[in-house]
């Protein structure tokens, strides 16, 4: 028996609405500045989903609205203004509960999702590989899981019977969540699959010398990574252009190859179901003699950006003694700034001190008794 679900603006697919109002919430332990930058960045991120921002607001609260996050005052202005300028969809900056989803779509005439949905669909329209299509379906799933209650309004009962599943019958709306439930444990076994086959690759490479590439989404990890082994990967100016992490075999400068690592970027508010997913790719980090961090020195927030990839690496478990700044882009700062103690200044794109870093690498790798 085939059900159609009673399709809400939520379930509709986000990557047809190609008008997008923001809004962002600030309480008084985060400064309006903080959340204004942070809107800046759900900017960008719906611009690389193909999105047209249309407009944005902030709501200042002593604390969230359990039932709508911003008020329901704030809620129809946002709703009004939504209306204007013919918006598709409403995105906010905070996790919204499902409760506040169908709350707020009862008064905003368009879909309703937040920063973690957005950034879920950002990396299935990314995702390339097998890997990263399994890492990113599994978090999609998961997320989606609690979200199911307003997917079925009817709610009928399924036909039951005897050594029928569900007894008397079951809703459709527990059948469904019974369907992702069967293909979350299907994904995991996936994932464990394809791990092992890393670990087995890992074993393989043992002996040659790791470099891993980290750091904050667009910082210009795949172009440095491209210069160090001519691997010719994708690279883009937007957020998370490539989710696929890659090792590849380069030199140096003397004839001691070494493998160098390109991994997925690192984001604020990064929802914890997708870094569970990519934990596994993340864990090259944890294996490489040393780590590059690569800031984008020319980004007015290069300082919060570096400050979010340290918290990630810690987070690995990656010794911070491995950890080497790397602050890219210095062709693209006017007054050429001079980078912290401890880190080295380059430019992936027009190899300005690249030679200087290729030297650094050498002198660390070969002092290391681990090599």
């Amino acid at each position: 028996m085939s059900l159609a679900p009673d399709t809400t603006a939520t379930e509709r697919s986000i990557g047809s609405a190609s008008r997008a109002f923001l809004m962002g919430l600030a309480l008084p332990a985060q400064p309006g500045f903080v959340v204004e930058e942070n809107l800046d960045e759900l900017e960008e991120l719906a611009r690389s989903t193909g999105m047209e921002v249309v407009g944005r607001s902030l709501q200042k609260r002593q604390v969230p609205d359990a039932r709508t996050l911003i008020g329901r005052g704030k809620v129809v202005e946002i709703g009004r203004a939504a209306a204007e300028l013919a918006a598709d969809v409403v995105i906010f900056d905070d996790d919204l509960t499902p409760n506040q989803v169908k709350n707020l779509e009862g008064v905003i005439a368009c879909a309703v999702i937040d920063r973690s949905a957005l950034i879920l669909e950002l990396f299935v329209r990314q995702a390339r590989t097998r890997e990263a299509r399994t890492q990113v379906e599994l978090a999609k799933v998961e997320y989606d899981l609690p979200r199911l209650t307003r997917r079925w309004t009817h709610l009928s009962r399924q036909v039951g019977g005897v050594g029928v599943r569900g007894g008397e019958g079951e809703t459709q709306l527990e059948a469904d969540r019974r369907i992702l439930r069967t293909r979350i444990k299907q994904l995991r076994r996936e994932l464990l699959k394809i791990e092992q086959t890393r670990e087995l690759h890992r074993r393989g490479r043992r002996g040659a010398p790791i470099v891993a590439l980290a750091g904050y989404t667009n910082a210009g990890k795949s172009t440095l990574f491209n210069r160090f082994t001519r691997a010719n990967a994708r690279t883009e100016n937007k957020l998370f252009a490539t989710l696929d992490s890659k090792v590849r075999k380069g030199h140096l400068g003397g004839q001691r190859a070494v493998l160098f690592a390109d991994t997925v970027g690192f984001i604020r508010k990064l929802p914890h179901h997708l870094v569970a997913s990519f934990r596994s790719t993340l864990e090259e980090l944890t294996q490489a003699e040393v780590v590059l961090h690569i800031v984008d020195v020319s980004h007015p927030r290069w300082r919060e950006q570096m400050e979010v990839g340290e918290d990630v690496l810690a987070d690995l478990g990656v010794e911070m003694s491995h950890v080497l700044p790397v602050f890219n882009k210095v062709d693209r700062c006017i007054d050429g700034p001079t980078p912290p103690e401890g880190g080295l200044a380059v430019s992936a794109t027009t190899g300005e001190g690249i030679a200087a870093l290729k030297a650094h690498l050498v002198e660390r790798i070969g002092s290391d008794p681990l090599c």
